[in-house]
């Protein structure tokens, strides 16, 4: 054997270490860890050295960056980074007990917070917090330092009531503290009523639970009028109309004086009527029909003239602006303006003449509009219809004015196809209604249905409302500045979530294309697809939830779900305050007015925004309590029903026949363990491999309800 090489380590590059490079790796860990201290050790290991010179390094190098301010060194012998986190504001969603989320205008992303870090902040509460560099592209992370506003305190809930104290336990199902009650703030409260009560001291590191007095018995829980008036509560819905508000509303003279009579255009002697809801108690639309010398046909589209009433700034003004829309509880509404304004002085009853509001148009037999007119009217409505009686005749061709119906409903068909083919979208969402007895209690829950009739009065309001805005939009308050005016938009949808749902929609084997031109039609494509299918109703709903929020504003831009490039509330001035306000400005401007502020306009029209925001999760929580209670009746029955959602704890399932959805929780699931996969929307059993996903067709039983959380728990019996 030869000998043995000697190693020649002349050329070998020995690395060096520098001590600005590990001052650069400690400083970025620290910065990156802002909400903790690090010893020594957990940093040598955490930067990953094994080198004896880094190591040796790490503890001097700390107190170099001590000395010069960039870190701290805690009693513990720990260090931190000196570097203030970025403080924020926003709102406290709490979404589950251990944890919340902070929306923020000033984040992209929502900030999330360990309850722990709350500071006793509750949802709703406006907050400042501290916010901590994102790791590993999770949403960032905070403390909340400051409690700015608390956002409510005024809450529902039930009382339990003690030998010397009560609880209130909220309804709000975000809340996750019952408020303390002294006895002698229990205000004749007996255990189980719902109460409003009011946090007279909120908790502290000294006192978890809030403290509170008892303001407003509602009424034992469980039966309708404390319910209802607890959903009208926790939604800070009006029970009644000021005592200053109704007396001015009675002082508002019926009559019509000839001056008014002859400044308007007058409909009295052209065939006029309204086509509303059996139970309809106001009429704010009526609709006009006359064929011309040319063989063309006047539609007038008449809307109560409620600004003639309802003049501005006065106490009735205010109110209904407050208000800013009517809410339609199950078993009751909750107006925006008084009944004898609403139902009466407003309202468009048959054999009556009437103040109006017009938009009048020149029809061909192809539904095309060769002239138009807006102006004050009067009119006289010879027929009140509900809708089942029109449709009778649109469906049969005879009846009282068959002739007029049937023409309008060819015309809206006409409408109705050519927006679609511009590019509308075609949501059919399925509704429910109830049958209630005398005290409210639900004897039936069924699907609202939607036929011609229906469809003739929402497409010659849509044209009215489209034109109003089209007309308004051309009008300039100089430069080339359109006018001020309250606008009806919606937004495209968000990309990413378009492409979510039609990886989703792949599932059931349709396509979308997901270029912007494309989105309407490839949408509606699926809507015709999936018609009559089990699927229907999970995506349906889940291409809603796609879809951008309609909301008002001063800028014109367009409604993307009706493919209108511009588009207005014009028709329901008697229960939506943004129609009041779209009639005072056309008025204005056709008499040459002056345009008006337009951050005043735009202030109102968010708080419109919000309030509608409000009428429809007030409506919703209804509409759950009713369901709730109705399935009540139906406990230990069993029912076909489709998975609606899943989550990592249960599986939603809407029961077919009934249209309420329940959950089966999975820890109830027997026949295997599953797994929550949540990329997609299934769970997963680790041992049979069964996938339980949105869409499937489940048989289910109902096992309990509970009135006060308003859930249906179902067990999977297939």
């Amino acid at each position: 054997m030869g000998r043995k090489k000697k190693k020649d380590h002349s050329n070998k590059k020995i690395k060096k270490v520098r001590r600005s490079d590990i001052a650069n790796d400690i400083q970025q860990l620290l910065n990156s860890n802002l909400s903790s201290a690090l010893s020594i050790k957990q940093i040598t290991k955490k930067l990953g050295y094994r080198d004896k010179i880094q190591k040796n390094m790490v503890p001097e190098t700390l107190f170099d960056l001590e000395r010069s301010g960039s870190v701290q060194r805690l009693r513990n012998g720990s260090f931190k980074s000196t570097r203030e986190a970025k403080l924020l504001t926003g709102v406290v969603d709490h979404v589950n007990p251990k944890f919340a989320y902070i929306i923020s205008e000033e984040s992209e992303d929502d900030i999330w917070v360990r309850t722990d870090d709350l500071n006793f902040a509750i949802n709703g509460d406006t907050v400042s917090v501290q916010v901590y560099p994102q790791k590993h592209g999770k949403k960032p992370e905070g403390k909340v330092k400051q409690i700015i506003q608390r956002g409510k305190d005024e809450w529902v809930g039930r009382v339990e009531i003690s030998k010397n104290y009560a609880f209130v336990i909220p309804d709000n199902k975000r809340i996750y503290c019952d408020v303390f009650i002294a006895s002698e703030d229990i205000n004749k409260a007996r255990s189980r009523d719902k109460v409003i009560v009011k946090i007279l001291n909120w908790p502290s590191a000294e006192k978890k639970n809030p403290k509170g007095e008892i303001i407003r018995v509602l009424g034992p829980a469980g039966e309708n009028e404390a319910e209802i008036h607890s959903i009208m509560a926790q939604f800070e819905l009006p029970f009644e109309f000021p005592d200053k508000v109704l007396a001015e509303s009675e002082r508002i003279p019926e009559k019509i004086s000839r001056d008014e009579i002859s400044s308007r255009r007058d409909f009295r002697n052209i065939l006029t009527f309204t086509i509303d809801p059996e139970d309809a108690k106001d009429f704010d639309d009526a609709i006009s029909l006359q064929t011309l010398e040319n063989g063309n046909t006047e539609i007038g589209v008449h809307i109560a003239d409620v600004t003639h009433f309802l003049r501005e700034d006065t106490v009735l003004d205010k109110e209904a602006f407050d208000r800013a829309t009517s809410v339609y509880l199950v078993d009751r509404t909750i107006p925006m303006l008084p009944e004898r304004l609403s139902n009466g002085v407003c309202s468009l009853n048959p054999n009556e003449d009437k103040l109006t509001f017009s938009a009048v148009f020149e029809m061909d037999d192809e539904a095309t509009v060769k002239r138009q007119w807006f102006g004050k009217t009067i009119i006289h409505s010879d027929k009140r219809f509900a809708y089942e009686q029109a449709q009778e005749i649109i469906e049969s061709g005879s009846g009282e004015f068959s002739d007029e119906l049937v023409k309008l409903n060819e015309l809206a068909r006409k409408l109705r196809k050519d927006r679609f083919a511009n590019g509308a979208i075609n949501f059919e969402t399925i509704e429910v209604k109830f049958r209630l007895d005398e005290k409210g209690k639900p004897l039936e829950v069924y699907p609202k249905e939607r036929k011609d009739a229906h469809k003739l009065i929402e497409e010659f309001m849509l044209l009215a409302n489209k034109k109003v805005a089209e007309f308004i939009f051309k009008k300039k308050s100089g430069g080339n500045k359109s006018s001020t005016f309250v606008y009806r938009t919606h937004d495209s949808p968000d990309p990413d979530k378009i492409k979510a749902f039609s990886i989703f929609a792949r599932k059931f084997g349709y396509q979308m294309k997901l270029e912007e031109s494309s989105i309407s039609r490839s949408l509606n494509s699926l809507i015709d697809a999936i018609e009559g299918k089990p699927e229907q109703n999970v995506l349906e709903s889940l291409a809603i939830r796609t879809m951008a929020k309609a909301k008002y504003t001063t800028e014109p831009d367009p409604h993307f779900g009706l493919a209108f490039m511009h588009y207005t509330h014009f028709t329901s001035p008697i229960r939506r305050y943004p129609d009041v306000m779209v009639h005072r400005l056309l008025f204005l401007y056709l008499k040459n007015g002056k345009s008006p502020d337009e951050e005043e306009y735009e202030d109102k029209c968010e708080h419109s925004s919000e309030r509608e925001k409000r009428a429809a999760e007030a409506e919703r929580a209804s509409i759950k309590y009713k369901q709730v209670e109705f399935m009540q009746t139906r406990l230990g029955e069993e029912f076909d029903g489709i998975v609606s959602g899943v989550t990592e704890w249960g599986v939603f399932v809407e029961m077919i026949e009934t249209k309420c959805e329940g959950m089966i929780r999975i820890s109830e699931i027997r026949d295997d363990f599953y797994e929550f996969d949540e990329e997609n929307f299934r769970i997963v059993g680790v041992r049979n491999k069964r996938i339980i996903t949105l869409g499937d067709d489940i048989k289910v039983k109902v096992v309990k309800t509970d009135i006060d959380r308003r859930t249906i728990d179902l067990e999977m019996i297939n």
